[in-house]
């Protein structure tokens, strides 16, 4: 569970000793106890390597402590990758005190699940020893780099290391038993259905099956992975070691059938327009900002397909003027055009807005579009009353970069141009983004003030990707417990926008859309009977999966006793870092191939905005970033905020608790999604209100 940013970890450290040997003390007395033999045996092994794991990290922790204000955007916005390291920590100490109590005031009780209990102290003593072995790597970064430096952008050696590590280190306990405890308790079913959907799907992937049988059957077979953590962890660490990218994309793209989306629209704010627009490939010219009277050539996406249409979205909570137009509905994708609500005789149109809102998904340049971000979409429109346009630019690994870019800057000058179809005059532009569509927010712009032409009035990016690297920090250590965002998903998107995965390209089938949604209906029907069948006889059968999984269970806690025991593995038999004080950490079974990325094109500045020079950032709009202290990207974010101030760049940085990668499309799962949403829209509104530049600052929440 999450803990309070400014916890006094001296407290924490106590009460873990204090239970600590309040249950060794106990259960050592129980030993020779028939119902509690066994148990008692694990959980004082597994009490002494918490107690053990805590004596080690209390000394580094104060050290963390010490120093990590260094890595701050500024005093009064606490949030680096150190800081989300102790964090995280805290949190997994504050669990396994809270069950250590239980557990020594409950053990005597008729009604207390022994071996539950346990396997459950022993998946948190599992994710310490991981947690240890991450404050071992954060320290050689604090070691290795200069004083409030995040990146090891020089040192390719510990990069390597860091990947290298994290390939063969195991990751399946922050899956199971203790998957989200990290973040805000109220995230936590989410997280549980995402993991055990995607591990279902994936033991139904690969049949002849479309997205939404797929997603039928994988929802009835799922019964073995509720049952099962340990399983559970285990196949999600199986499926994001060696990452399948069309599985990724067909996993994701599922939230984007019709069925799903339906009822994320009842759920969301109604509006009057919602059309999808396609703009031919057409070249024309928008003034110079220097002389108006010039123009400059704007020439439609050509990168790896040559000219093709360009997608979008528009979404407008009113009907304003232009948008019901003649030469509007040309561009619609849907033929005939919808008819306009407009046209009835007791509706009136608005007058068009002073402000434009131009969004870019996120999903890892690879998966989603529009559609996955319209129920954040439909409340920004409403409750900034403006219209909202959304690219859905192609994506990788069928389109790497520049491709998408370029398809992002065509509809951002199309949009300049053509603000009266959209309902807007354009008088101040915002651009927003998260993720990968906050990278994109970033380089339209650096791309608009190259070509002379308008920049943005501002720009709102949540959790932007500004390093496409697999450069080590201290939070992207957090990609080996992120369940959202685990460093082998992470560098196979980046290895796809970067060009580098050719042999998927090839081999993409050209059916992966929306329209492959549609099956016949007695298809899907025989699906979702075929999957009824399966998960009743895996719940049912003694054999399918009970006692197999008790065999596996065995397997698993024999493992990880022997890998407790430090002495009986030989160090660095593979290459593997050397650890202190002979520990080693676990390290799974199912060895992950995570490829550094080394393309050359990974560093171009309109990439990695964050490697770009002064003369590509200096005369950006005031940049508004929103960023998570415990997202993964979070150090991307903080570098980021650090370059643009350094160089009188006018620059927001606003650092929310407890949230994962991706919140913006989780604003309704939780009190804390839908605050940290609230800071989107308020810097979103500073672009739309204030005229002159805002001054440089951070916040947190």
């Amino acid at each position: 569970m999450p803990v309070a940013a400014d916890m006094d970890f001296k407290v924490v450290f106590a009460a873990l000793e204090e239970t600590c040997e309040e249950n060794i003390l106990a259960f050592s007395e129980e030993l020779s106890d028939p119902p509690y033999g066994d148990v008692a045996q694990r959980l004082v092994v597994c009490m002494k390597q918490i107690q053990e794991h805590g004596r080690v990290l209390e000394p580094m922790v104060a050290g963390f402590t010490a120093i990590c204000h260094h890595y701050d955007f500024d005093a009064e916005t606490p949030g680096n990758g150190y800081r989300s390291l102790i964090k995280v920590l805290l949190s997994c100490l504050v669990h396994i005190i809270q069950k250590a109590r239980y557990i020594a005031s409950n053990h005597k009780s008729a009604f207390f699940r022994a071996d539950h209990n346990v396997s459950e102290m022993e998946a948190y003593c599992s994710a310490l020893c991981q947690l240890r072995a991450l404050f071992y790597l954060a320290k050689r970064l604090i070691n290795d780099n200069d004083l409030g430096q995040l990146y090891s952008l020089q040192d390719l050696e510990l990069s390597h290391k860091f990947v290298q590590e994290y390939s063969s280190m195991h990751k399946a306990c922050f899956y199971g038993r203790c998957l989200g405890f990290q973040f805000s308790p109220s995230l936590r079913p989410f997280l549980q259905t995402v993991v055990i959907s995607m591990v279902s799907y994936g033991e139904a992937y690969g049949k002849q099956q479309s997205g939404l049988g797929l997603a039928a059957l994988s929802l009835l077979t799922s019964g073995k992975y509720v049952i099962d953590p340990e399983l559970r962890g285990e196949e999600f660490e199986r499926i994001t070691q060696n990452l399948d990218m069309q599985f990724w994309k067909s996993f994701w793209n599922v939230t984007e059938s019709g069925f799903l989306t339906g009822f994320s629209r009842i759920a969301s704010y109604p509006v009057h327009v919602n059309l999808t627009l396609t703009l031919p490939p057409v070249p024309f010219r928008l003034p110079l900002v220097a002389d108006p009277s010039l123009s400059a050539n704007v020439s439609p996406p050509l990168a790896h397909w040559g000219p093709r249409p360009v997608h979008m979205r528009l979404i407008s909570h009113e009907i304003r003027e232009g948008q019901d137009s003649e030469e509007l509905l040309s561009f619609s994708s849907i033929h005939p055009p919808p008819v306009s609500a407009t046209r009835l005789p007791w509706v009136h149109n608005q007058p068009q807005s002073p402000s434009l809102l131009i969004h870019f998904h996120g999903g890892g340049f690879v998966a989603q579009t529009s559609k996955s971000h319209e129920n954040y979409l439909r409340s920004w429109s409403k409750q900034l009353n403006v219209p909202v346009l959304s690219v859905d630019y192609s994506l990788s690994p069928e389109a790497p970069f520049p491709r998408a870019l370029e398809e992002c800057f065509y509809a951002y000058c199309w949009a300049l141009k053509n603000c009266h179809l959209l309902g807007s005059t354009a008088q101040r532009v915002c651009l927003a983004g998260d993720s990968a569509g906050g990278n994109l927010c970033i380089t339209v712009s650096m791309k608009a003030m190259t070509c002379g032409i308008r920049v943005p009035d501002g720009i709102m990016v949540a959790y932007p990707a500004t390093l496409l690297t697999t450069d080590a920090s201290p939070s992207r250590l957090l990609t080996l417990i992120d369940p959202l965002l685990p460093l082998g998903v992470l560098a196979k998107c980046l290895n796809a926008y970067a060009g580098e995965d050719s042999q998927i390209v090839q081999a993409a089938v050209g059916d992966n859309s929306l329209s492959a949604l549609g099956r016949d209906t007695t298809t899907l029907l025989n699906d979702l009977t075929r999957g009824a069948a399966n998960w009743l006889q895996s719940l049912l059968d003694p054999m399918q999966p009970s006692s197999v999984t008790r065999l596996q269970s065995s397997k698993r806690k024999e493992s990880t006793r022997r890998t407790f025991n430090h002495n009986s593995s030989p160090k660095n038999s593979k290459g593997h870092l050397d650890y202190p004080d002979g520990f080693e950490p676990l390290r799974s079974q199912c060895l992950a191939f995570v490829q550094p990325i080394t393309c050359p094109i990974i560093r171009n500045p309109f990439v990695s905005p964050l490697l770009a020079p002064e003369s590509l950032l200096r005369g950006l709009p005031p940049v508004h970033i929103v960023a998570s202290a415990l997202d993964a990207l979070l150090d991307d974010s903080v570098m980021f905020a650090k370059k643009l101030r350094d160089m009188g760049q006018p620059v927001s940085l606003t650092v929310v608790e407890d949230l994962p990668h991706g919140f913006l499309s989780l604003a309704q799962l939780s009190k804390e999604t839908e605050i940290a949403s609230e800071v989107c829209l308020k810097k979103m509104r500073e672009v739309f209100q204030q005229e002159s530049a805002i001054n440089t600052g951070g916040d947190a929440v």
